[in-house]
């Protein structure tokens, strides 16, 4: 219970943050959720890995569906060297995810080390 409760907050209050403050607030969301939620750090980590994976994949393919795909194709030629757009949104969301896991593995162990 407490993993989706963590989940659905990162996910949430991450989003939230990111209408309003610059794209490393993911980060500080996914360490606070973790630090005041107490589950292992193993389960911490995952937890802020996927629902910052859920989250950037998520909207980078909406916001790449929304203009057909267009940029994504570009970019993808640029940095991946092949036409490929869903690898693409693959790589953001594991770059959010990366961020979102280790800021939750941090909190996770900073709530250890205090207890």
């Amino acid at each position: 219970m407490k993993f989706i409760v963590s989940l659905i907050l990162m996910v949430v209050l991450s989003f939230a943050t990111c209408l309003y403050l610059p794209w490393w607030s993911i980060a500080i969301v996914c360490f606070m959720v973790a630090a005041l939620i107490q589950q292992h750090p193993g389960m911490a980590f995952l937890c802020g890995f996927i629902s910052l994976f859920i989250l950037w994949a998520g909207l980078s393919f909406w916001i790449s569906n929304n203009n057909e795909h267009i940029l994504a194709h570009k970019i993808s030629v640029v940095i991946l060297k092949k036409d490929d757009p869903n690898l693409l949104i693959i790589i953001t969301g594991l770059i959010g995810a990366v961020i979102g896991g280790f800021a939750a593995l941090s909190g996770s162990l900073l709530r250890k080390r205090t207890a």
